[in-house]
């Protein structure tokens, strides 16, 4: 069993492994996204947040998953074009994954099960559910997606030392 989210590898959306222990240092903030959900628009704010504290070491993980009323239909090429230019995304994008159920990539299955949701639930209710991890690689504190990202603000300073 992990212990941090440094011991996972994902595919950038343009198909490249990365280790997460590449993150090692940072705070980072991973989301599960999609292109044609209600709560899209957190993808202005999420960029907000990683412009203002990326030069302090924080990034912000984002990965695309189709599980929720299949809300990311695209292709990879697509979603990173569509989060490019309708929020000027910068932010590192993974190729789209599921983030429940059996197909679950191992790194939601790590996080839901050390920062499970409301009443004990580990499943993933929706786009844009948020885990905040420690500079270790330690789930800090997980958000639902009704949590706008500069809510998460202070929780990111605190971590950063600010």
């Amino acid at each position: 069993m992990a212990s941090t989210i440094h011991e996972f590898s994902a595919a950038t959306i343009s198909g490249k492994e990365v280790s997460l222990a590449d993150y090692k240092g940072k705070v980072v903030l991973v989301v599960n996204t999609a292109s044609k959900c209600g709560f899209t628009p957190q993808f202005a704010g999420l960029e907000a947040i990683y412009e203002k504290y990326k030069d302090q070491g924080f990034v912000i993980l984002g990965f695309p998953c189709n599980q929720f009323g299949a809300q990311e239909p695209g292709t990879a090429d697509q979603i990173q074009e569509f989060c490019q230019l309708n929020y000027g995304v910068k932010f590192p994008m993974f190729g789209k994954i599921d983030v429940n159920g059996k197909d679950a990539h191992p790194l939601f299955k790590f996080l839901t099960s050390e920062k499970p949701g409301i009443l004990g639930t580990e499943m993933i209710k929706w786009n844009f559910t948020k885990f905040l991890v420690d500079k270790e690689g330690n789930p800090v504190k997980r958000y639902g997606s009704n949590t706008k990202p500069e809510e998460i603000a202070p929780d990111i300073e605190k971590l950063l030392g600010a």
